[in-house]
């Protein structure tokens, strides 16, 4: 599928989560028999080797910039497993406790870290979760990072029915106060055990879903990152390393990896980048796209950003396309309990 072509199936799913529309079919009919025997294949071998079991991470990060009378900037995670940090043993390799560790140290400021994140969760989980992080007994996050969508796609839920639910989900966190990241549907055809034809399949239908997300999401004011990287070419290149013992969840490599594309993206909407970087870069091939090109085009190199940047123009919002430059992120100290 072209970069066009994508976009403007991506746009015609945004319009349809937006004004209610029904499902857009990413795929023939035709193909599903087929399809749900290879699917049963796969499971036999995807999931095997995982203990279900997620450390917890939540805490205070960056204790050695305490200082008296300010307190810590609080960053909370949401979506499913990949957000929780399924696969790896200790809390410090899970995804939530690298990005407060990261974060804490660009803006020398300790970082709290609540992830309510579930294992299995799609995005109709999201208003749950959302409830959860602005429960009145806790402040708004400052940022929240999302990760969603992966269980969409494997459980068939109308992908119409996915951005809607993820849109409203980035509005009230941006209505109440807080910035938004989202990383998108990772590629789902890179799991090393599925095989043709699912696995062009569920290539094309997460990254046709990454790009209707990064519409929705971006149209609500939050940020997107595509992560392809993490289940997508790096992974595929060093499935060994990349992933973990299920086949399917990352390993600790796996997750540092993603963090690294998250981390700068976090750190801009927070203002703690430096300033000559929100430019767009030429030579890095970044600049101002209508969204749903921006979308598209994210959603087939991994690692990239999409955010808001014009208004509505004749061919819809604007969006500024970035390529951020990653910023190494290694296993975090323990956290410090929240007061």
């Amino acid at each position: 599928m072209t970069s066009m072509s994508r976009a403007r199936v991506a746009r015609r799913i945004a319009a349809g989560a937006a004004y209610g529309g029904g499902g857009v079919g990413l795929v023939g009919a035709a193909a599903v028999g087929l399809l749900l025997a290879e699917m049963q294949l796969a499971r036999r071998h995807v999931g095997n080797g995982s203990t279900g079991r997620v450390p917890v991470a939540d805490g205070v990060y960056g204790h050695a910039y305490d200082l008296p009378g300010e307190p810590p900037l609080r960053l909370a995670l949401l979506g499913d497993s990949t957000a929780a940090g399924q696969g790896v043993h200790r809390a410090g390799q899970t995804p939530g406790a690298l990005l407060a560790s990261g974060l804490a140290a660009v803006a020398e400021r300790p970082v709290e870290l609540r992830n309510v994140a579930l294992p299995g969760a799609q995005s109709d989980d999201l208003d749950r979760q959302v409830a959860l992080v602005l429960s009145a007994a806790d402040p708004v996050p400052d940022v929240c990072v999302i990760m969603i969508g992966a269980n969409d796609v494997t459980h068939r839920m109308p992908p119409t029915r996915s951005v809607r639910h993820l849109s409203a989900a980035v509005r009230r966190l941006r209505t109440a106060g807080a910035e938004v990241v989202v990383g998108t549907c990772p590629d789902l055809g890179t799991i090393e055990p599925v095989q043709q034809p699912l696995r062009w399949l569920a290539r094309r239908t997460s990254r046709q879903l990454a790009a209707a997300q990064t519409i929705g999401a971006v149209e609500q004011g939050g940020r997107t990152v595509s992560l392809g990287d993490l289940l997508g070419p790096e992974f595929e290149a060093n499935p060994r390393e990349l992933f973990g013992p299920d086949n399917y969840h990352p390993s600790a490599e796996g997750y540092a990896t993603a963090a690294m594309a998250v981390l700068p993206t976090v750190c801009a909407a927070l203002g703690l980048w430096p300033a000559e970087e929100e430019r767009p870069d030429a030579s890095r091939r970044e600049g101002f796209l209508p969204v749903a090109r921006a979308a598209a085009e994210a959603a087939s190199e991994a690692g990239t950003e999409v955010t808001a940047a014009m208004p509505t123009g004749p061919r819809g919002p604007w969006a500024l396309l970035k390529r951020r430059r990653r910023r190494r992120v290694s296993e975090a100290e323990p956290a410090r309990p929240s007061v």
